[in-house]
């Protein structure tokens, strides 16, 4: 049986297929490879800390995740402090 999450879907991107994503608060926490990913041919799924500097980066494959309008004291950031 196909994977319904990607197998037959033919919106989602390549993962990686570019090297800088725009992300906004409102998908903070980040993951990678994001939703919307074909996921067969990735990486294992690794969360990007961006809720100190609105920046990160993957280890995995190395795309940068930055928030667009970041501010520390959102507290949509602050949230995300929480496990630290």
């Amino acid at each position: 049986m196909p994977d319904p999450q990607t197998h037959d879907q033919s919106d989602l991107i390549q993962p990686n297929a570019a090297h800088r994503y725009e992300v906004t608060i409102d998908d903070l926490p980040v993951s990678c490879p994001m939703p919307g990913m074909y996921l067969w041919n990735s990486h294992p799924k690794v969360f990007i800390p961006l809720h100190k500097t609105g920046e990160g980066k993957c280890p995995y494959c190395g795309a940068e995740y930055v928030v667009k309008d970041f501010n520390p004291d959102d507290p949509r950031v602050l949230e995300q402090h929480r496990r630290e």
